[in-house]
């Protein structure tokens, strides 16, 4: 079937207090991985390329294996560019038939913010894409491990639920992407923290009451980085060190049926895929078919997706609702 669109998606997902997985694709594996558990789990799905999937595995070989995954499934795929940092990246994508575009511009002033997304929105609306943008910081990695130099923000700031009224109303975005102690990367929290909860609800309900209906919002950095994964990494050679720590996956369970729509995972899918391959080249040192380790890693992947999308996005079954 052709790469949907995600109006529809959000809105049954809202109406279905489920929430669509948004998996970040770098390779074929990866790819496969999420395609085929989302399959058979009958899962609609949305691939997220960020700007340094697009410089590690070039455009057109994305674009080719998307295409390549559209026209072996029959699941409602969605493609959707993730944090894009400009205009022109955006424009790029949209022109290049993604479904779906995120700018972030958090890092600006509220009224830069807003500038930078308006523009994006009425250039994608054009073309029937919509438009993510976020508001507020996200605390740790602001950006892709190992990407964009992997720049740290200290003093992140949660979104205000007045400001997201306002942010929404002037940029014209179709969802937001909240910062609600979410963050990226694998060291999210020290200690025993989680994610302000009843600040999501009130953001959900500053919205509603402004007219907005039943608004989608995003949570981004919301791997739960299992312990286990990281435990195993550690015994087949990997120095990952102890303060691992991620979103617990039942607050995840919470903001789904609070509203969050689109729940973004990618730390999770490297660690799994790291996990596999250390394994079978711990156990097996002469080995050199990468088949032979990525094959297992792919299997993983697609294990921990089925997990997911089954167990806390609650999103399998629904594909054709």
């Amino acid at each position: 079937m052709p790469l949907t669109h995600t109006r529809e998606l959000f809105s049954k997902a809202l109406k279905g207090k489920y929430a669509l997985g948004a998996f970040n694709v770098n390779n074929m594996e990866l790819l496969q991985a999420i395609i085929e558990a989302c399959e058979e789990e009958k899962a609609p799905v949305m691939l997220q390329i960020s700007k340094g999937a697009r410089q590690y595995a070039n455009p057109v070989y994305l674009k080719k294996l998307i295409e390549a995954a559209v026209s072996l499934s029959t699941i409602p795929i969605a493609v959707h560019l993730d944090h894009g940092d400009s205009f022109e990246l955006c424009k790029e994508c949209i022109d290049e038939g993604f479904t779906s575009v995120m700018i972030d511009a958090s890092h600006e002033p509220f009224e830069k913010n807003v500038e930078i997304t308006k523009k994006v929105v009425e250039y994608a609306h054009k073309y029937n894409c919509v438009v993510e943008s976020e508001l507020g910081h996200l605390v740790g990695a602001q950006f892709d491990e190992g990407e964009e130099g992997g720049a740290h923000s200290v003093s992140g700031h949660y979104t205000n639920p007045e400001e997201a009224v306002k942010f929404v109303q002037e940029s014209g975005c179709d969802s937001l992407a909240v910062a609600i102690g979410n963050s990226h990367g694998a060291y999210k929290f020290k200690g025993e923290q989680h994610l302000d909860l009843e600040r999501l609800k009130l953001i959900k309900k500053a919205l509603m009451d402004a007219g907005m209906g039943d608004y989608p919002l995003v949570l981004h950095g919301a791997s739960s980085v299992p312990k286990e994964l990281a435990e195993e990494i550690n015994k087949y050679g990997g120095k990952l060190g102890l303060d691992t720590a991620g979103v617990p996956e039942a607050d995840i369970e919470v903001a789904r049926r609070t509203g969050c729509t689109k729940v973004n995972i990618d730390t999770d899918l490297r660690l799994a895929m790291t996990a596999a391959i250390r394994k079978v080249l711990w156990e097996n040192p002469k080995e050199f078919d990468p088949r032979k380790f990525l094959g297992p890693a792919r299997n993983k992947v697609k294990d921990l997706v089925r997990h997911k999308i089954k167990d806390v996005l609650c999103c399998a079954g629904h594909a054709f609702d």
